[in-house]
Protein backbone atom coordinates (compact mmCIF):
# COMPACT_ATOMS: atom_id res chain seq x y z
CA UNK A 1 0.00 0.00 0.00
CA UNK A 2 1.60 3.30 -0.64
CA UNK A 3 1.94 5.53 1.73
CA UNK A 4 0.66 8.66 -0.06
CA UNK A 5 -2.76 9.89 1.53
CA UNK A 6 -5.00 11.15 -1.26
CA UNK A 7 -7.81 13.97 -0.69
CA UNK A 8 -10.64 12.16 -1.00
CA UNK A 9 -9.53 9.40 1.46
CA UNK A 10 -8.41 6.68 -0.92
CA UNK A 11 -6.10 5.67 1.93
CA UNK A 12 -8.22 5.27 4.65
CA UNK A 13 -10.99 3.38 2.57
CA UNK A 14 -8.00 0.66 1.49
CA UNK A 15 -7.31 0.29 4.76
CA UNK A 16 -10.23 -0.28 6.42
CA UNK A 17 -10.75 -3.18 3.66
CA UNK A 18 -7.42 -4.72 4.52
CA UNK A 19 -7.18 -8.47 6.16
CA UNK A 20 -7.15 -9.31 9.96
CA UNK A 21 -4.19 -11.11 10.81
CA UNK A 22 -4.17 -13.83 13.29
CA UNK A 23 -1.51 -14.12 15.10
CA UNK A 24 0.16 -17.26 13.50
CA UNK A 25 -0.25 -15.27 10.20
CA UNK A 26 1.39 -12.10 11.85
CA UNK A 27 4.59 -14.18 13.09
CA UNK A 28 4.97 -15.80 9.68
CA UNK A 29 5.00 -12.87 7.92
CA UNK A 30 7.38 -11.44 10.36
CA UNK A 31 9.77 -13.89 9.99
CA UNK A 32 9.77 -14.15 6.19
CA UNK A 33 10.61 -10.31 6.29
CA UNK A 34 13.29 -11.07 9.11
CA UNK A 35 14.77 -14.37 7.63
CA UNK A 36 14.33 -13.62 4.07
CA UNK A 37 13.75 -9.90 3.33
CA UNK A 38 9.98 -10.80 1.39
CA UNK A 39 9.10 -7.44 0.56
CA UNK A 40 5.93 -9.34 -0.01
CA UNK A 41 5.39 -10.38 3.57
CA UNK A 42 6.64 -6.85 4.65
CA UNK A 43 3.37 -5.54 2.44
CA UNK A 44 1.25 -7.21 3.29
CA UNK A 45 2.27 -6.46 7.34
CA UNK A 46 2.49 -3.00 7.16
CA UNK A 47 -1.05 -3.00 4.88
CA UNK A 48 -2.81 -5.22 7.30
CA UNK A 49 -1.89 -2.24 10.48
CA UNK A 50 -2.66 0.61 8.18
CA UNK A 51 -5.64 1.02 10.05
CA UNK A 52 -3.96 1.16 12.95
CA UNK A 53 -1.61 4.14 12.04
CA UNK A 54 -4.23 6.06 10.49
CA UNK A 55 -6.42 5.80 13.88
CA UNK A 56 -3.24 6.76 15.88
CA UNK A 57 -2.69 10.29 12.93
CA UNK A 58 -6.02 11.14 13.60
CA UNK A 59 -5.38 12.07 17.28
CA UNK A 60 -3.23 14.45 16.36
CA UNK A 61 -4.92 16.59 14.03
CA UNK A 62 -5.45 19.39 16.86
CA UNK A 63 -1.92 20.25 16.57
CA UNK A 64 -3.10 21.57 13.06
CA UNK A 65 -1.27 19.40 10.80
CA UNK A 66 -2.74 18.25 7.56
CA UNK A 67 -4.24 14.59 7.97
CA UNK A 68 -2.32 13.55 5.16
CA UNK A 69 1.03 14.25 6.52
CA UNK A 70 0.13 12.86 9.68
CA UNK A 71 -0.80 9.48 8.06
CA UNK A 72 2.20 9.35 6.12
CA UNK A 73 4.50 9.97 9.07
CA UNK A 74 2.54 7.10 10.65
CA UNK A 75 2.99 5.14 7.63
CA UNK A 76 6.89 5.54 8.01
CA UNK A 77 6.85 4.63 11.78
CA UNK A 78 4.74 1.34 10.91
CA UNK A 79 7.72 0.70 8.32
CA UNK A 80 10.25 1.57 10.95
CA UNK A 81 8.09 -0.89 13.50
CA UNK A 82 8.05 -3.74 11.17
CA UNK A 83 12.08 -3.37 10.15
CA UNK A 84 12.65 -3.85 13.65
CA UNK A 85 10.39 -6.26 15.12
CA UNK A 86 11.86 -9.23 16.85
CA UNK A 87 9.08 -11.88 16.46
CA UNK A 88 11.13 -14.08 18.93
CA UNK A 89 10.08 -11.80 22.12
CA UNK A 90 6.54 -13.20 22.14
CA UNK A 91 4.86 -9.91 21.33
CA UNK A 92 1.73 -9.16 18.78
CA UNK A 93 3.53 -6.82 16.02
CA UNK A 94 0.63 -4.02 16.64
CA UNK A 95 1.50 -3.83 20.43
CA UNK A 96 5.24 -2.73 19.19
CA UNK A 97 4.02 -0.40 16.19
CA UNK A 98 2.01 1.48 18.11
CA UNK A 99 5.40 3.15 20.21
CA UNK A 100 7.05 3.47 16.95
CA UNK A 101 3.84 5.18 15.30
CA UNK A 102 3.64 7.64 17.77
CA UNK A 103 6.91 8.74 18.19
CA UNK A 104 6.71 9.20 14.24
CA UNK A 105 3.95 10.92 14.36
CA UNK A 106 5.06 12.95 17.32
CA UNK A 107 8.42 13.91 16.14
CA UNK A 108 6.95 15.46 12.73
CA UNK A 109 4.26 17.55 14.82
CA UNK A 110 7.08 19.45 16.87
CA UNK A 111 9.33 19.79 13.53
CA UNK A 112 6.83 21.59 12.32
CA UNK A 113 4.65 23.49 15.07
CA UNK A 114 7.46 26.24 15.17
CA UNK A 115 10.47 27.76 13.08
CA UNK A 116 11.87 27.62 16.34
CA UNK A 117 12.91 24.36 18.09
CA UNK A 118 10.50 23.52 20.42
CA UNK A 119 10.99 20.14 22.97
CA UNK A 120 14.97 19.20 22.64
CA UNK A 121 14.54 16.76 25.30
CA UNK A 122 12.74 13.78 26.41
CA UNK A 123 10.65 15.80 29.36
CA UNK A 124 10.11 19.01 27.14
CA UNK A 125 8.28 16.64 24.77
CA UNK A 126 6.63 14.95 27.23
CA UNK A 127 5.46 18.56 28.55
CA UNK A 128 4.35 19.61 24.98
CA UNK A 129 1.98 16.53 24.40
CA UNK A 130 0.36 16.89 27.68
CA UNK A 131 0.69 20.47 29.08
CA UNK A 132 -2.79 21.43 27.99
CA UNK A 133 -4.51 18.21 29.57
CA UNK A 134 -2.47 17.99 32.89
CA UNK A 135 -3.32 21.63 33.25
CA UNK A 136 -7.50 20.79 32.70
CA UNK A 137 -7.11 18.44 35.29
CA UNK A 138 -5.35 20.75 38.03
CA UNK A 139 -7.89 23.49 37.54
CA UNK A 140 -10.71 21.16 37.70
CA UNK A 141 -9.39 19.79 40.32
CA UNK A 142 -8.31 23.54 42.24
CA UNK A 143 -12.15 24.64 41.15
CA UNK A 144 -13.58 21.38 43.05
CA UNK A 145 -11.28 22.41 46.30
CA UNK A 146 -12.64 26.06 46.10
CA UNK A 147 -9.15 26.98 45.18
CA UNK A 148 -8.31 29.87 43.06
CA UNK A 149 -4.90 29.50 41.47
CA UNK A 150 -3.15 32.18 39.69
CA UNK A 151 -0.71 31.66 36.52
CA UNK A 152 2.51 30.83 38.07
CA UNK A 153 0.59 28.57 41.13
CA UNK A 154 -0.73 26.54 37.85
CA UNK A 155 2.81 26.69 36.26
CA UNK A 156 4.52 25.62 39.35
CA UNK A 157 1.49 22.41 39.83
CA UNK A 158 2.29 22.05 36.27
CA UNK A 159 5.91 21.59 36.73
CA UNK A 160 6.16 19.22 39.71
CA UNK A 161 2.93 16.90 38.21
CA UNK A 162 5.38 16.48 34.63
CA UNK A 163 8.26 16.61 36.75
CA UNK A 164 10.64 19.15 34.49
CA UNK A 165 11.93 22.65 35.91
CA UNK A 166 9.47 25.78 36.09
CA UNK A 167 11.56 27.18 33.01
CA UNK A 168 10.65 24.54 30.48
CA UNK A 169 6.42 25.42 31.38
CA UNK A 170 7.07 28.69 31.08
CA UNK A 171 8.62 28.89 27.44
CA UNK A 172 6.14 26.12 26.59
CA UNK A 173 3.66 28.09 27.67
CA UNK A 174 4.62 30.67 24.79
CA UNK A 175 5.20 27.95 22.12
CA UNK A 176 1.81 26.53 23.02
CA UNK A 177 0.00 29.79 22.64
CA UNK A 178 -0.06 30.18 19.13
CA UNK A 179 1.60 29.33 15.82
CA UNK A 180 4.45 31.33 13.70
CA UNK A 181 3.13 35.12 12.29
CA UNK A 182 4.97 36.58 9.55
CA UNK A 183 7.27 39.91 10.96
CA UNK A 184 5.87 40.95 7.28
CA UNK A 185 2.09 40.46 7.71
CA UNK A 186 0.42 43.83 8.15
CA UNK A 187 -0.48 45.71 11.77
CA UNK A 188 -3.67 46.19 10.24
CA UNK A 189 -6.08 45.24 7.65
CA UNK A 190 -5.54 48.79 6.42
CA UNK A 191 -3.00 48.34 2.61
CA UNK A 192 -0.87 51.07 3.87
CA UNK A 193 -0.17 49.63 7.32
CA UNK A 194 2.81 49.26 9.14
CA UNK A 195 4.40 45.40 8.62
CA UNK A 196 5.54 44.31 12.23
CA UNK A 197 9.21 44.15 11.06
CA UNK A 198 9.02 48.22 11.03
CA UNK A 199 8.20 47.74 14.96
CA UNK A 200 11.39 46.24 16.09
CA UNK A 201 13.89 48.02 17.26
CA UNK A 202 16.72 48.87 15.40
CA UNK A 203 19.62 46.97 17.59
CA UNK A 204 22.67 48.75 15.74
CA UNK A 205 24.56 51.44 16.74
CA UNK A 206 22.87 55.27 16.53
CA UNK A 207 25.08 57.90 15.42
CA UNK A 208 25.65 59.69 18.87
CA UNK A 209 27.01 56.03 20.00
CA UNK A 210 29.06 55.87 17.06
CA UNK A 211 30.83 59.19 17.39
CA UNK A 212 31.43 58.29 20.94
CA UNK A 213 32.56 54.97 20.80
CA UNK A 214 35.38 56.05 17.86
CA UNK A 215 36.18 58.88 20.05
CA UNK A 216 37.11 56.64 22.61
CA UNK A 217 38.95 54.18 20.39
CA UNK A 218 41.25 56.66 19.18
CA UNK A 219 41.63 58.22 22.76
CA UNK A 220 42.25 54.55 23.82
CA UNK A 221 45.36 54.46 20.73
CA UNK A 222 47.24 57.52 21.70
CA UNK A 223 47.57 55.98 25.42
CA UNK A 224 48.73 53.03 24.47
CA UNK A 225 50.81 54.59 22.41
CA UNK A 226 52.16 56.84 24.72
CA UNK A 227 52.50 54.33 27.24
CA UNK A 228 54.49 52.29 24.87
CA UNK A 229 56.95 55.05 24.22
CA UNK A 230 57.47 54.64 27.98
CA UNK A 231 59.56 51.15 27.68
CA UNK A 232 62.73 50.36 26.41
CA UNK A 233 63.47 49.09 23.15
CA UNK A 234 63.56 45.81 24.79
CA UNK A 235 60.64 45.90 26.84
CA UNK A 236 58.75 47.20 23.52
CA UNK A 237 60.25 44.18 21.61
CA UNK A 238 59.49 41.70 24.35
CA UNK A 239 55.63 42.96 24.50
CA UNK A 240 54.87 43.34 20.82
CA UNK A 241 56.17 39.08 20.38
CA UNK A 242 54.22 38.50 23.62
CA UNK A 243 50.95 40.27 23.15
CA UNK A 244 50.82 41.88 19.52
CA UNK A 245 51.52 38.62 17.81
CA UNK A 246 49.48 35.92 16.07
CA UNK A 247 50.52 32.64 17.32
CA UNK A 248 52.46 34.91 20.59
CA UNK A 249 55.76 34.28 21.01
CA UNK A 250 56.96 31.44 23.93
CA UNK A 251 59.61 33.03 26.69
CA UNK A 252 61.94 29.99 26.02
CA UNK A 253 61.81 31.57 22.09
CA UNK A 254 62.26 34.86 23.08
CA UNK A 255 65.30 34.08 25.42
CA UNK A 256 67.29 32.25 22.78
CA UNK A 257 67.00 34.99 20.57
CA UNK A 258 67.56 37.74 22.99
CA UNK A 259 70.52 35.48 25.03
CA UNK A 260 68.82 35.52 27.78
CA UNK A 261 67.07 32.96 30.73
CA UNK A 262 63.54 32.55 30.39
CA UNK A 263 63.20 33.86 33.64
CA UNK A 264 64.71 37.15 32.70
CA UNK A 265 62.59 37.29 29.39
CA UNK A 266 59.56 36.60 32.28
CA UNK A 267 60.99 39.66 34.14
CA UNK A 268 61.58 42.36 31.55
CA UNK A 269 58.20 41.27 30.33
CA UNK A 270 56.20 42.03 34.11
CA UNK A 271 58.63 45.53 34.26
CA UNK A 272 56.98 46.75 30.95
CA UNK A 273 53.48 45.87 31.98
CA UNK A 274 54.02 48.01 35.19
CA UNK A 275 55.50 50.98 33.57
CA UNK A 276 52.85 50.49 31.05
CA UNK A 277 50.04 50.70 34.05
CA UNK A 278 51.42 53.41 35.56
CA UNK A 279 51.30 55.36 32.33
CA UNK A 280 47.66 54.82 31.23
CA UNK A 281 46.88 55.54 35.34
CA UNK A 282 48.57 58.57 35.06
CA UNK A 283 46.66 59.49 31.74
CA UNK A 284 42.95 58.68 32.72
CA UNK A 285 43.66 61.07 35.86
CA UNK A 286 44.47 63.55 33.65
CA UNK A 287 41.30 62.99 31.88
CA UNK A 288 39.45 62.86 35.05
CA UNK A 289 41.02 66.04 36.14
CA UNK A 290 40.20 67.75 33.19
CA UNK A 291 36.81 66.62 33.30
CA UNK A 292 35.90 68.12 36.75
Amino acid sequence: MALDASPDGTISRKAMKAELLDAETELQLAYAWRDRRDEAALHRLVTAYMRLAISMAARFRRYGAPMNDLIQEAGLGLMKAADKFDPDRGLRFSTYAVWWIKASIQDYVMRNWSMVRTGSTSSQKALFFNMRRVQARLEREADAAGIRLDGHQLRERIAREVGVPLADVEMMEGRLAGPDFSLNALQSADEDGREWIDALEDGSAQAAETVAMTHDAERLRDWLRTAMRSLTERERYIVAERKLREPARTLESLGEELHLSKERVRQLEAQAFAKMRRSLEAQSREVLHFVR
